[in-house]
């Protein structure tokens, strides 16, 4: 397991730019903050579902779609 800083993070306790290591160990993402004491362990949810944008969904197409007209007379 190698750790490695991250470049321009910061630090959520203490607010330090560039002073957070992360490494990964079977499942489990580490970040640990060489400045101060902030520890920080990340479960991997691989399972995780996209979810649903417009940009990675199929456009319906207009003639596709059904709408009423209500003629007011």
């Amino acid at each position: 397991m190698q750790k490695r800083f991250i470049a321009g993070a910061v630090c959520p306790k203490c607010g330090a730019m560039d002073t957070l290591k992360a490494w990964h160990h079977e499942q489990v993402q580490y970040r640990e903050c060489v400045a101060c004491d902030f520890k920080d362990e990340l479960q991997e949810n691989p399972q995780v579902a996209e979810l649903a944008t417009r940009v990675n969904q199929t456009p319906v197409r207009p003639e596709d779609e059904i709408s009423l007209v209500k003629i007011l007379g």
